[in-house]
């Protein structure tokens, strides 16, 4: 069976090799700032302790004040998960850094949280849209979505 990781645990690993970028815990869930994404996630990659070698999904949340973006991370060779999230202010161009140069497969699921939620992912190599088409007015899964298509 997989364990998932104590989120304190995990928290307190994380900040001592990145004080400043864990915002927050829960039992199995670690907040990091957005700046920090990219350079954690290579940590949680790499570690030998951890060696969290495929990720399993991205997601991202619509909470109406803030968008979250969730990781869920898998180490094939510890046989433990975890969850990551970072937490996005604002409506108006939500943005983090891209994990594709961590993890491969960021690629199309980045892309899809783009697409269906407007959250972009500073240097991913092609966001664009992945089921919509280009001129698609919005992002379909906001809590704020209108379609004003006529039809």
């Amino acid at each position: 069976m997989t364990d998932t990781l104590n989120g304190e645990q995990l928290a307190k690993q994380i900040s001592s090799m990145f004080p400043n970028s864990v915002e927050k815990h829960s039992d199995n869930t670690v907040w990091i700032t957005s700046d920090n994404i990219v350079d954690v996630a290579l940590y949680l990659r790499d570690e030998s302790s951890l060696r969290f070698n495929f990720l399993s999904s991205i997601t991202g949340v619509d909470f109406i004040d803030k968008f979250e973006v969730v990781y869920h991370l898998t180490s094939f060779e510890h046989n433990h998960t975890a969850v990551i999230k970072t937490s996005l202010l604002g409506r108006d161009d939500p943005y983090t850094y891209s994990v594709i140069n961590v993890w491969r497969g960021a690629d199309l699921q980045e892309r899809e949280v783009w697409d269906l939620m407007g959250i972009r992912f500073d240097d991913h190599p092609n966001l664009k849209r992945l089921f919509l088409w280009p001129d698609f007015p919005g992002h379909p899964l906001r809590k704020d979505f209108q379609d004003t298509r006529k039809g």
